[in-house]
């Protein structure tokens, strides 16, 4: 195995004490008693007391929840049912379309998108809330999901599902029993990222958002305008907490899910 450089070495240090260290330090001075973020003046965790006192930040959390999660249901539906008719259907007419307009998002500025939103809701009639940013985070992140579907369905293997119809499975249960648990990591993988998007994002939210239903990103957003309170140093400790337990139970479950198809696999070629 090839040993790492001293050069690469040094500059992977770097790229990772850049990306993580200010995380590190948010989550080490949301413990601070003092009010001002940056003098520490003891260990204390009365701001996040503070913190789910505050209705503001508590509403504008069940708003982003609510948001992300049908969002990003939604999105890895229509995704994957457009990831298949990409690979699937192969050269159809329209195609080049078709896939420009499931793509557009991944390389429109933020801004562009949601003014567009923004005027079609205003043509339309529709008020702006929940609602409308539902609409709005479905319609950016499922090219996120497509993209990730799309790339494990072109290294399916299709022989898997004539076997199954060969066997008396109609074309949906060959797709619920054979094709989804296969392919079920990516569309995992695709919600996930969806529901991160759809937390995170503030530009489209902005536009698409009413005076009843500030989102997080949002709220916070406005508060550090006004300068950064312990409060959203605690907010972001949890939100960080919350991802990273995301990530470490996905990566649990990606990582049994393999070994239990291998296993099948292994059991079935000596069966």
């Amino acid at each position: 195995m090839r040993r790492m450089s001293g050069f690469n070495l040094v500059s992977l240090t770097f790229g990772l004490a850049f990306l993580y260290l200010p995380m590190v330090i948010l989550v080490f001075y949301s413990f601070n008693a003092s009010k001002l973020v940056t003098v520490w003046a003891g260990f204390s965790t009365k701001w996040y007391g503070e913190l789910f006192r505050n209705e503001a930040f508590l509403d504008a959390a069940l708003v982003t929840l609510k948001v992300a999660v049908i969002s990003s249901t939604l999105a890895t539906v229509l995704g994957t049912m457009a990831a298949f008719v990409l690979i699937r259907l192969g050269r159809f007419l329209g195609r080049t379309v078709f896939s420009g307009m499931i793509y557009a998002p991944l390389v429109m500025p933020d801004v562009i998108t949601g003014l567009s939103l923004l005027l079609l809701f205003i043509g339309l009639g529709v008020d702006r809330g929940v609602f409308t940013i539902v609409l709005a985070h479905t319609t950016f992140c499922m090219c996120y999901v497509s993209v990730v579907v799309s790339s494990r369905l072109s290294s399916f293997d299709t022989s898997l599902e004539e076997a199954a119809l060969d066997l008396g499975c109609t074309p949906w249960q060959a797709f619920r029993l054979v094709t989804l648990p296969i392919i079920a990591p990516a569309v995992i993988s695709g919600w996930l990222l969806a529901f991160t998007l759809s937390l995170d994002d503030l530009v489209i939210s902005s536009f698409a958002a009413g005076p009843s239903s500030t989102t997080l990103p949002m709220k916070i957003f406005s508060a550090v305008r006004l300068g950064v309170s312990p409060e959203i140093n605690a907010l972001s400790t949890i939100m960080i907490g919350i991802v990273a337990f995301g990530v470490v139970i996905f990566s649990i479950m990606s990582k049994r899910a393999t070994v239990r198809q291998q296993q099948e696999e292994r059991d079935a070629f000596h069966g």
